[in-house]
């Protein structure tokens, strides 16, 4: 018997065609709407669903063997995916014609747009939704947010670029064409504090359009003394003059400091 996942727009739909339709991109954990991203608790709870009907079975890939609940991601070929190996995509994740996954994991209900690169040991987690154009490099860690199933998964819109080693959870998002400096660590209570005017402008789960963020310490009290706790700093702001594949190593190196 089929578990069942309501879409308000199609009506009652089995768990399974649901994981299809987001393994397809006919369906979003999460889409923007008038600026705001909204979150589909149907597809989240038809993914909750999935892993309870699921038995686990071993599958094989040449010399790769697995033993897992959710098949994996096939049709690369047609789909216009370029996939590295042994990189892994699961079923129920959509990638946009001329991603390029190099050795990474991409997993259940994430969502990859256009020309996204996910670099060598990045992770992709449930739910993520990662834009257009998009650079994801060497190591980056994207945190997955199934439950509750109202939570916002973590976001990256176009244009942005992840330095090495970034770590990105509990539904934080990077604006549209922003820089992070490599292992820069975003949780939805870490600071984002812009530094660039005279007063000091604090960010929390979100990084501003075109910002270029670094890791930064704050000093705080605690009864044993004065010590640093992290938290990110704008530094400076994406150049609307340089072309932004050049921009994404030159805004950082302009402040000296590398991508990654």
């Amino acid at each position: 018997m089929h578990a069942r996942s309501r879409d308000p727009e199609s009506g009652s739909v089995t768990v399974e065609e649901t994981i299809a339709a987001l393994d397809r991109g006919a369906v979003r954990v999460a889409e923007k709407h008038d600026g705001e991203w909204v979150v589909n608790e149907d597809a989240k709870r038809a993914i909750l669903d999935f892993f309870r009907l699921r038995q686990m079975a071993p599958q094989e890939l040449g010399p790769f063997e697995y033993h897992d609940k959710i098949p994996l991601k096939h049709g690369y070929a047609e789909l216009g995916v370029r996939v590295v190996p042994p990189a892994c995509a699961r079923f129920g994740a959509f990638l946009s014609r001329d991603v390029v996954l190099m050795p990474s994991y991409v997993n259940i209900g994430a969502w990859v747009g256009p020309r996204t690169m996910v670099d060598t040991w990045a992770t992709v987690g449930s739910c993520a939704q990662i834009g257009a154009d998009v650079h994801l490099a060497g190591g980056v860690g994207i945190g997955g947010v199934l439950e509750p199933v109202q939570a916002r998964p973590v976001i990256v819109e176009d244009g942005a670029f992840l330095g090495s080693r970034c770590i990105v959870t509990e539904g934080v998002v990077i604006g549209e064409q922003a820089v992070l400096g490599p292992n820069v660590s975003l949780t939805a209570s870490v600071p984002i504090i812009d530094v660039t005017g005279a007063e000091r402008v604090e960010h929390r789960g979100h990084v501003p359009p075109r910002a270029i963020v670094v890791p930064g310490t704050r000093p705080k009290e605690f009864p044993a003394g004065t010590f640093h706790l992290a938290c990110a700093l704008i530094i400076g702001w994406r150049s609307d003059s340089t072309d932004l594949k050049v921009s994404l190593n030159e805004a950082l190196r302009e402040y000296g400091i590398g991508a990654g």
